[in-house]
This record gives C-alpha cells, structure tokens and sequence, in this order.
C-alpha cells in the first residue's frame, strides 16, 4: 500500500505522533512535551503524576473482568536525539518535525524522526484513550531526558509505580524481543589552557569531515562505519607534523550517544603551506574513501580559507589534544567470546572547543561492569597522561535477563501466533531503561519490543509504517493476555 501523510494521520495512532512531532523536544527540552503529556491524561480524566524528576505517570483502570489481574507498566521516554543535515535550516528547540513517506518508510526531511522513542509514546497514547481494549490496570510511564544520561529514571522514586509487569517500547527491530541491555557510563575530558596569538604570516583554513552514514553509538557500533572526529583529528596531526599548523578551535559531533557524522577544525598554516595543504587534503579524502570503501559513500574532506582567528592553543596542549583523541578507543571493543555480539564498545561522539577549553566526551558500554570499567579506565589513563581533567557521569549498570520470565515465555509465544514465525529473543548492545528501573523496583518482570526503525540518531532515521502498525495491534494483543 502507498501511505500518504494525509491517510496517516486520520488513524489515532499516527495521529498522535504526529501532534508530538509539531513539540519540540531535543534531550533537556522537556517543557513542552510534558506539559502536552499531563494535559493528555487530564483531559481523560485519568490520574495522571508528575514526578521530581517530571516524568509522567498516567493510571488506566482495568476493563470489566480484569480487576483482579497482573497490573502492566508501559513505558517510553519523550526526549529525541536532535541531528540534521548541515545543508538544512532546523532549530530543534523552536521547529516542528517535517515528515516525508518514502517506499512506505516514514521519516523527516533532512532530520531525525523521533521515532526513537516517539513511536512508543504514540502507542501508549493510542492506549490510554482507546476504550475498546481488554487489559488490566496500566500505568504509562513517560521519562524524560533519555537519550542524554538517563536523568529520568535516575530521578524515579522508589514508590511511585505499583505494576507487576513492565513492557519498554524502546526496541527497534520487530523481529526482535529484548531481554537484557548493556550498561554505560559517560566520560569527559578537559583541556584547559589560555589562547596564544596567531603566528605572524599565518593564514587560516577550515578543515572538515562530512557526509558521514553516522548512526547510534550502541546498535549501529559495530557497523565500522567511520568516526568524524578520528578522521579530523588523524589528520589534524600530520597537518601539525608537515605544516607547523596550529589548532584554533575544534568542534565534532552534538550527541555523545551517536556516532559523530561530520567534524570540523580552524588552523593556521604559514602562508607558503596553502598549495600543499589542498594536495593533502585529497590525498586524505583517497585514503579515507579506500579505507571505508563500501561503508562511507558520501564521505568528504574538505579544506577551505577563512579569515584569522583569535588566537590558537598553545603548542603543547594542542599536542597533548591530538595524540589523546588519536589514542582513545572508540568502536566495538570486545565481543561476547561464546556469541559474537557485541559486549563492550567507546564511542568518541563529541568534541567542542571553548575560549579556555577543548572538551572530549566519550561513552562506553557494556554488558559487563567489569569490561565497562576497564575502557573507562583505559580512557582516564591516556587523558590523564596528555594533562586532562577527568570526569565521570551518567553510570549505570545494564540489564540482565532473568532465567525464568514469564511476560517473556508470553510475549514470546504470542509472537509466533501473530507474527507466524518465530522472535529471536537477545540482549541489545544499547541502553534501555529497564535497568535501571529494575534496580528501583527488583520484582518487576520486563521485556521490550517495538518495531522496524533505521538509522535511529541521524537524519536517515525511518521508521517502517507497516511495521509499527502490526507494533501497535501486537500490544494490544500482549495486554490482553498478560493479564489473564
């Protein structure tokens, strides 16, 4: 079928994430979006909670017949990863989302979609006003700020949810039901220093890396796609090497939890290096196009003029900057030894540069605590080394599948009665907030599915409409037997 936006929008489902794509809601702008969310159970007349934290908690009653049943927990967060391509004008904190329908995928026009995890919320507001359902009581939870260190969750009382069951929609694959999650914590590295005058003679040029796929930092790791700030910086540091150029500022990367697509540097060269520094740049852009040949196709490294800076770093810390940023570990670290999937990753996803500061932020993941302690230790170690200040934050421990779940035995055989094959029922090298939910609330059984997106964290983000309306009518069907 050939879906149009008009057709989309009359069902409740599509309507409803539709009218949360006109709010704007980059991670940390939650104003709007949860606003909109308590009028909605409001208007309902529903009881409906904003915690400490602004998270939202809206209570649905039982049907008729189900009182007596196993209550269900929905949950969703409301923040989306703000990325677009630099060709575009797009304020994420003032615009709406533009969608456009391609080959019945539905995404934005040059942006990220929101369908991570927008089509979550979507559901649980179908959920919520649809009086025809069978299920037993339901909370819907909505959190905030997700996808920037998981301050929602980290906020939620101990004693707010009383559900036995709790489903995330926060998966991506239909294919797929998810019983575990990798943990993750974030780390931030400063240099700190005060700017030196531009060299006499110098002129100056912007150098940048672009056209990168990108993609999320967890799922999309181990994809070898390429980094925009390793390029830059790999080589910034034969620019230093071969031109004496010196570093004015840097900026790579706006989300730490996505794989950095484009990335950018000023430098100072003398004035007789301007000629040899465009032949480098295309013999990079060579390497580079080689090196991800079938992986990267729009790749780009370009050098352009630009009128002098203010100052540069002071050749030590810019030094001490490039040979940190080259050494840290970024990409898939370890695989789980019996299994091939991905245990443990880095992701160096931003860089920005200040009048007194170069900040590198990383975040590692894994399943392990022990081999997320590790990286994280390997990255202290090479930034303390090249005179960084170090520092921690967004720790959480994954989530580990329980041996004996029955919403899972449920969910899983519901599947094949729906769906008539079978789910494959994996852990996910990405951070769901299960974990630490179930840390707040230990009794809790948990899974989560959701349906077909791509390219969640970038402007490719898609999400499969035929895919998440089967999502939709499978929950309904999960509910409905799950409390029984």
């Amino acid at each position: 079928m050939n879906y149009t936006i008009e057709q989309l929008v009359q069902k409740p489902f599509w309507k409803h994430f539709y009218s949360i794509s006109q709010i704007p809601r980059p991670s940390g702008h939650m104003q709007a979006i949860t606003a909109y969310i308590e009028e909605f159970g409001k208007a309902l007349q529903l009881e409906t909670i904003r915690d400490g934290a602004n998270n939202i908690l809206i209570r649905k009653s039982a049907s008729a017949g189900y009182e007596d049943c196993r209550s269900i927990i929905l949950q969703s967060h409301l923040d989306m990863v703000p990325q677009k391509n630099e060709s575009i004008q797009h304020d994420f904190y003032t615009d709406a989302i533009k969608w456009k329908i391609q080959d019945n995928w539905l995404m934005a026009d040059n942006t990220t979609l929101g369908a991570d995890n927008g089509i979550g919320v979507a559901t649980m507001l179908s959920i919520l006003e649809n009086q025809e359902l069978s299920h037993s009581a339901i909370e819907a939870l909505f959190t905030v700020d997700e996808e920037n260190g998981m301050n929602g969750v980290f906020g939620l009382g101990a004693d707010l949810l009383k559900g036995d069951i709790l489903i995330n929609l926060d998966s991506e694959d239909e294919n797929e039901i998810i019983i575990g999650c990798a943990g993750a914590v974030r780390v931030q590295c400063d240099f700190f220093y005060e700017k030196e005058a531009v060299p006499e003679g110098d002129k100056a040029f912007k150098v940048s890396i672009k056209g990168l796929l990108g993609g999320h930092s967890g799922i999309d790791i181990h994809l070898q796609r390429a980094n925009a700030n390793k390029l830059l910086f790999h080589f910034l540091k034969t620019l230093v090497a071969d031109f004496e150029a010196r570093l004015s500022w840097t900026k790579g990367g706006n989300v730490i939890n996505a794989i950095p697509r484009e990335a950018e540097a000023v430098i100072t060269v003398p004035s007789d290096a301007e000629e040899d520094l465009y032949l480098v740049c295309q013999e990079f852009a060579s390497i580079y196009e080689q090196e991800y040949e079938g992986v990267e196709s729009n790749l780009q490294c370009i050098i352009e003029p630009v009128d002098l800076p203010n100052g540069v770093l002071p050749q030590p810390i810019q030094d001490d900057v490039i040979n940190a940023v080259i050494g840290a570990p970024n990409g898939v670290y370890r695989f789980v030894p019996q299994i091939g999937s991905v245990e443990t990753s880095s992701n160096l996803g931003v860089i920005d540069t200040t009048d007194t500061a170069v900040s590198v932020h990383l975040l590692v993941r894994s399943n392990l605590d022990s081999m997320k302690g590790e990286v994280r230790s390997m990255i202290e170690s090479i930034f303390s080394l090249a005179g960084a200040k170090i520092t921690l934050s967004g720790n959480y421990d994954g989530w580990a599948p329980k041996s004996h779940s029955t919403i899972v035995s449920l969910v899983d055989e519901q599947y094949e009665h729906f769906y008539h094959r079978e789910a494959q029922i994996k852990t996910i090298h990405a951070g769901l907030e299960c974990g630490i939910i179930g840390s707040k609330y230990p009794h809790l059984d948990m899974v989560s599915f959701g349906p077909t997106i791509k390219y969640p964290h970038s402007p490719n983000e898609q999400v499969d409409i035929e895919s998440a309306e089967r999502f939709y009518r499978f929950l309904t069907l999960v509910l409905s037997q799950a409390s029984n």
